[in-house]
């Protein structure tokens, strides 16, 4: 969506409504700069304090960040992933986990009640990128190529279960878990426990299955397992 030109009336409230809708479609995704306050006052026909009133509001929010002497970015996908990314400085590790274990359950549940062959297609490519995001050598050649795909595959289980409160709840949420995931994934545990490659084949399959029960066991077992590599890791 372009950019394009604001009526008068409540300038602020508008461009915020454009910025936002930018920002939730894509067209300026995460960890991108913005483009400069001129170039926004170009394309919106306002005054640079309307804009600058605009990003304020945001960098409020948590969805904007500026970096003096280098521009504005985008911190977070929607006020509820900004929100997600402030409460989870305050955790741990493990609590992230825990709440992670919560939604992860119910979208394998759900996934195995509502999913359909495309879906299954899915998920079988995202085991696919998630082996592939491993290499030959271990993780330790691209961790966060891993975790990204990891956390794709995922996405896939909560997208299957056909409920988009849930699958937008997830997506905020996992974006903040990268270093919990890198916690585990650099740990120095055993390859299987940092991988966990038949546990993520066992939830894919009993989501084939239309086995609601042994999915959701499935995603209870695979996050355990981490959560317990966590509580056992050196302080």
């Amino acid at each position: 969506m372009p950019l394009h030109s604001t009526s008068r009336g409540n300038l602020v409230d508008a461009v915020i409504e454009q910025f936002e809708e930018l920002i939730q479609k894509g067209e300026w995704p995460v960890g991108t700069k913005i483009p400069a306050e001129p170039v926004l006052v170009d394309k919106l026909g306002v005054g640079r304090n309307t804009v600058r009133e605009a990003v304020r509001a945001l960098t409020h929010t948590g969805l904007l960040a500026p970096r003096p002497g280098d521009g504005t970015y985008v911190m977070a996908s929607s006020g509820l992933g900004a929100a997600v990314k402030r409460r989870l400085r305050y955790g741990t590790a493990i609590e992230a986990f825990e709440v992670r274990a919560s939604l992860e359950r119910d979208a394998a549940y759900y996934a195995a009640l509502r999913r359909t062959d495309e879906d299954i297609a899915r998920l079988r490519e995202a085991l696919a990128s998630r082996d592939d995001a491993w290499g030959e050598g271990g993780a330790g050649e691209d961790v966060s190529a891993f975790i990204e795909a990891d956390l794709a595959f995922h996405r896939a289980v909560a997208a299957a279960a056909d409920n988009s409160v849930l699958a937008d709840l997830y997506s905020q949420f996992s974006d903040s878990l990268r270093h919990a995931l890198q916690s585990v994934i650099t740990a120095p545990l055993p390859e299987l426990v940092r991988r966990q490659d038949a546990e993520h084949v066992a939830i894919v399959d009993a989501i084939e299955r239309g086995d609601a029960a042994a999915a959701e066991a499935a995603a209870l077992h695979h996050l355990s397992a981490a959560m317990t590599a966590l509580r056992n890791l050196p302080q």
